[in-house]
């Protein structure tokens, strides 16, 4: 027998294509361990941006016969090649497992002539073969290097966020070239009671060779590099994998280093760190693998840093000519130009309309797991998304997040309403964010109230009745989506009533022209001195004439 792994390998030569855009800006992933939250979860977070229209999946757990094989297929239908299947594999809600596993990504590119063609596992494929066969993170990342030195690694070098109710680690991997086996990879667990983040560069610097309980690698990881002559042992300087695997590109920096100092900047204001290195400052300290954060972070705080536009730095996109008239966040691709052969780049924030869909999972210790994981999931811009809970147990997921084309609108995609409020406050970001902030906090606010009182229930029914616990978490996951969709939708009908023709209409329902914010028009008139300057109005004179 063998099954077609049609949904992975579609979604990811969706995110493939996304990231063949621009390698360099795709995702953001951010990691906080039990012992740095506030309620003792282990979260990680992943936005997967790009121009694509995400499908979630829930994949059921199964029994498979002896012989039984995965059919991997590229996106036109043609076989690729097979992979074998083992006896048991779990259930699966978008990137969680059932047993609070979770994972995500950032494409870090590395070394272009380091990506094997010949390979046949893709990063997103890996990770829906580790979900569906893990229960913890650690097993997690043996099935994924066990995986690739059997069926060969085929995208270029990637960062993965792998989390489970005790750990968080980082794991890091590139291919070994054409006509080259397996891969060469690192993984590092995040030490409890800090954080880390990483936001397509390579983040892990040197590591021990002789601790197993935090570091696992490959063998051939220093090895490989010397060979290739990506690193010279008789330099005296100790082997680092992001130096020989990712060489820093100055736009890199920009765009990626930047948003790694955002989130670490927001978790631990009292490190005050130098905003040097993401500047491209010649000898500027790197940001360090791990920190620990002022305080523990709640799953709002977490949720409140996937939603960063650089805002209090002197970088906050929503100030300045650049952000128009009213501080809209949004920089158009390509993020890098060039005027009068200068060559510039705008600010890439973690928060960006190009985003397709993002969670934060949280996976808890102290609880079972049917109950312990949660999968909050978002489509589009995370500043404007609604994050639903979604538990790992659930045996279906809102249908409204299973549909969609992005060829074509509709209101039955979740995706596409989520898009549609979020391009039409472009239009007067400023005021428009404001409602929409109103009703993401009172749905998100209200989620976070009810979720000691779902699972206090949730509990009982694991004791007596494991199948309608299913049912019953179901069942809550499904209808709170849908019905954030529904008032999405609300939402957007009222933007457009409210915010029409220029017009902005009160309380009463009456249109005001409230124009533009001072600030801009005196940058209009500096650069158009003349053009707007209404004449002197003089007193009439007795022949009719003005003067």
């Amino acid at each position: 027998m063998k099954n077609t792994f049609v949904f992975v390998l579609m979604t990811a030569f969706l995110c493939l294509s996304a990231t063949n855009i621009c390698s360099e800006d795709n995702c953001s992933s951010f990691l906080v361990t039990k012992g740095a939250s506030k309620d003792g979860s282990v979260m990680i977070t992943y936005t997967c941006d790009g121009e694509f229209l995400p499908h979630l999946e829930y994949t059921p757990a199964q029994d498979h016969k002896k012989g039984e094989v995965i059919e991997i297929t590229g996106w036109r239908g043609e076989v690729m090649g097979h992979v074998k299947q083992v006896p048991h594999t779990y259930a699966v809600v978008g990137l969680m497992n059932e047993h609070q596993v979770a994972i995500g990504e950032t494409t870090f590119g590395g070394r272009p002539e380091l990506r094997n063609p010949d390979g046949l596992l893709h990063y997103f494929t890996l990770m829906n073969l580790a979900l569906q066969r893990s229960q913890t993170a650690r097993k997690a990342i043996q099935v994924m290097t066990e995986l690739v030195n059997e069926y060969g690694y085929a995208s270029t070098g990637e960062s993965f966020s792998i989390a489970d109710p005790e750990e968080a680690w980082i794991m890091e991997m590139i291919g070994p070239g054409k006509g080259g086996q397996g891969a060469i990879w690192v993984a590092v667990r995040i030490p409890d009671g800090y954080i880390s983040g990483h936001a397509n560069m390579a983040r892990i610097g040197t590591f021990p060779l002789d601790n197993p309980e935090n570091c696992l690698y490959s063998e051939n990881v220093i090895s490989f590099a010397q060979e290739k002559g990506y690193y010279d042992q008789s330099s005296g300087d100790p082997f680092s994998f992001r130096k020989a695997y990712d060489p820093p590109k100055p736009s890199s920096l920009r765009t990626c280093a930047a948003r790694v100092w955002s989130m670490f900047r927001r978790s631990a204001p009292s490190l005050n760190l130098s905003p040097d290195f993401q500047r491209g400052v010649k000898g500027a300290e790197r940001y360090p693998l791990w920190i620990k954060p002022d305080h523990k972070l709640s799953l709002q705080d977490v949720m409140d840093i996937m939603r960063d536009h650089y805002e209090g730095t002197p970088f906050d996109m929503t100030k300045g000519i650049d952000a128009g008239p009213f501080g809209c966040p949004v920089r158009y691709r390509g993020l890098t130009w060039e005027v009068d052969g200068i060559k510039y780049s705008w600010e890439r924030p973690i928060s960006t309309q190009q985003t397709g869909f993002s969670f934060i999972s949280q996976s808890r210790s102290w609880l079972p797991n049917p109950i312990g994981g949660v999968y909050w999931y978002g489509v589009d811009d995370t500043y404007t998304t609604c994050y639903v809970p979604l538990y790992c147990s659930i045996d279906d997921v809102p249908e409204s997040f299973t549909k969609g084309d992005l060829q074509g609108f509709s209101w039955d995609s979740a995706w596409w309403v989520f898009n549609f409020v979020a391009n039409y406050a472009n239009l007067r970001y400023s005021d428009m964010v404001k409602d929409i902030k109103k009703v993401q906090a009172r749905l998100e606010g209200q989620f976070q109230s009810l979720q000691p009182i779902i699972e206090k229930t949730a509990l009982e029914l694991y004791q007596s009745d494991p199948d309608l616990l299913t049912a019953y978490l179901t069942n809550y996951s499904v209808s709170q989506g849908e019905e954030v969709v529904k008032q999405w939708i609300e939402l957007g009908e009222f933007l457009l009533t409210k915010y029409n023709d220029g017009y902005v209409k009160d309380k009463n329902g009456r249109p005001r022209g409230l124009g533009y914010p001072e600030e801009w028009l005196k940058k209009v008139i500096q650069s158009k001195p003349k053009q707007f300057k209404l004449p002197p109005w003089g007193d009439e004179k007795k022949d009719g004439r003005l003067h």
